[in-house]
């Protein structure tokens, strides 16, 4: 039979087996990241852009309220072309507060003739602008139908309005969030 290696199976003091009580010996500078070691330079980088190709600029910044509204107002009833969800959602944000106006004005006077002549003036651009809002995600202004199937409808639509819109240009036009920052390059 063979002798077994020392330390091994024997009792031999802590201070004669290696590395025992003594503090691991400190990591490598870079530990991981040596040249030649792991991934190849350029690694994660991506490819080189095609031939005529730019990649996206930075998008717009988003409206503020008085913006959004002026620019549904003055589109009032174009339902071609595309919406940016941040012009869709302060749009709506202002037809709520309207509506609220209109209702307390209705409650003083007695009369209920304010909530519907806000109704009735802002259905057309609301409409127009759920258009344009389904169309900067590449589906048809008539999907806004869907909404007249009872609790299922409003929530697919609300899922859809909800989407980031194309960032390349679709066949209802080029993208409004992108082109106000400077666009493709294409």
């Amino acid at each position: 039979m063979t002798t077994p290696p020392p330390g091994y199976g024997q009792n031999v003091p802590p201070e004669d087996q290696p590395g025992w009580g003594a503090p691991p010996p400190p990591p490598a500078p870079g530990y991981g990241q040596a040249p030649g070691y792991g991934q190849a330079p350029g690694y994660g980088q991506g490819y080189p852009a095609a031939p005529g190709y730019s990649a996206p600029g930075p998008a717009a910044p988003q409206m503020d309220i008085a913006t959004a509204v002026r620019s549904v107002l003055s589109q009032y009833a174009n339902f071609t072309g595309r919406a940016r969800r941040s012009e869709f959602w302060w749009f709506y944000l202002a037809n709520f507060l309207a509506s609220i106006v209109a209702s307390i004005i209705d409650q003083v006077i007695g009369v209920p003739l304010f909530q519907v002549v806000v109704a009735l003036g802002l259905l057309i651009p609301g409409l127009a602008v759920g258009a344009r809002r389904l169309h900067d995600i590449g589906k048809s202004g008539w999907w806004q139908l869907i909404a007249l199937v009872p609790l299922v409808g409003i929530i697919v639509l609300i899922v859809f309005w909800c989407q980031d819109g194309d960032q390349a240009p679709n066949q209802h036009g080029p993208s409004p969030k992108y082109q106000a920052a400077g666009g493709y390059g294409y």
